[in-house]
């Protein structure tokens, strides 16, 4: 951590090219001669990219970024805070602490949160950041969480993880253990320090094989920001033995949309035909697999079992997109040309043979406008388009 970075001159600097091309700034070089180009450009890319992600951290004077990769992986202040609402206490320590986001969204319902970072540079960085950001009850570890949690005699209300993919495994992750630190592994441990643990997780993992890993599972959290998943948070009582709750939430920029369900308690949906009405749930639900539940808690009609889009003839409020259908026809080129008078359409595919490239070019018809395509099968095994408008 260069310190000459926090010099005025240097901050204002930083402020000042905020919508710079960093590439043409880049070329001219640093003109400061205690902070090289590098450190220069990570600020300001930091900062950047903490506008909409992170606006406290923007907001706030003095604030030392660390590179982009550390910003890219930190969660988002909307998520951050989504957690702080879940848990709260006397003490959280915090396993893998890296920026240091969650832990300032924690700080606000314990009383005391421990940081651990074995990066001894973000760790110092994050130290800054909460003097900056005025938090008082964040003490700050620079070491292995595990090894820290080993050797002190200290219970807590909470243990919150953020397990990374290990380095030697190749491709995508879709198990927790294999990820580091291992979970699955260190659970009976984590469980002698606090009857409570959090876990973040990728929106890549997959749901039911994370829940085979584990137990005591008493909720699961699938975290949406503007139809995007973003992350997966499950939150682990010792000695629970329920049904998981699932629970749903879309953050946009002016609404929230939550959606809750019971794992395993819904019965099969009832499929037919479009009715007036068609909804399409939101990137959370998708991710969830909770199907049959948003049949069953909005007492829709699904199109197909796999086709996951909705139908009725009544107008709720729904968490995610709702349409008026104004037609529907088979899949057929020709006549679905001759019913298109519109020269753009947003298209949408579920469950179809097909991919929105394949059909645009088919049907010569660029993105955008009023009209919502949407190319699905039927619970007759049918293929269909359906012409809606957004409500």
């Amino acid at each position: 951590m260069n310190t000459a970075i926090l010099h005025k001159d240097v901050q204002g600097f930083i402020v000042q090219n905020l919508k710079a091309d960093v590439h043409q700034l880049a070329l001219k070089g640093s003109p400061f001669p205690k902070v090289d180009l590098k450190d220069l450009m990570h600020q300001i890319v930091g900062k950047q990219k903490a506008q909409k992600k992170l606006p406290t951290w923007f907001e706030t004077e003095g604030i030392y970024f660390p590179p982009k990769v550390n910003i890219e992986q930190t969660s988002s202040e909307v998520t951050a805070n989504y957690k702080s609402e879940l848990v709260s206490g006397q003490k959280l320590i915090d396993l893998t602490g890296g920026f240091g986001v969650d832990c300032h969204a924690f700080s606000k319902t314990f009383q005391q949160v421990i940081h651990c970072e074995k990066n001894e540079s973000l760790s110092k960085i994050a130290d800054h950041n909460f003097k900056q950001l005025d938090v008082k009850n964040i003490k700050t570890i620079t070491g292995d969480g595990f090894a820290y949690l080993q050797n002190t005699t200290d219970n807590f209300d909470c243990v919150y993880i953020d397990p990374s993919r290990r380095n030697d495994v190749k491709g995508k992750v879709f198990l927790l253990k294999d990820c580091e630190p291992n979970v699955p592994e260190h659970l009976d441990f984590l469980f002698q320090k606090s009857s409570t643990i959090l876990i973040k997780l990728s929106p890549i993992l997959d749901i039911s094989s994370v829940l085979n890993e584990l137990k005591f599972v008493r909720s699961i959290s699938v975290i949406a920001v503007n139809n995007e998943v973003k992350e997966l948070l499950l939150k682990l009582e010792l000695n629970y033995n329920k049904n998981p709750i699932i629970q749903t939430v879309n953050f946009s920029k002016n609404k929230k949309q939550t959606f809750n369900y019971e794992l395993n308690s819904s019965k099969a949906s009832l499929y037919d035909n479009p009715k007036s009405l068609l909804y399409e749930p939101n990137a959370a639900i998708l991710k969830s697999g909770g199907f049959h539940a948003v049949s069953k808690q909005f007492n829709l009609i699904k199109l197909h079992q796999h086709s996951h889009l909705y139908t009725s003839d009544v107008l709720i409020d729904f968490p995610g997109r709702s349409f008026q259908i104004k037609n529907v026809i088979p899949y057929d080129k020709k006549k679905i040309k001759r019913e298109i008078t519109e020269t753009k359409a947003n298209i949408t595919t579920r469950n179809f043979p097909k991919s929105v490239q394949q059909i645009r070019k088919e049907l010569k018809i660029k993105d955008g406008g009023d009209l919502y395509l949407f190319f699905t099968t039927n619970y007759l095994n049918k293929l269909i388009c359906i012409f809606c408008k957004k409500i």
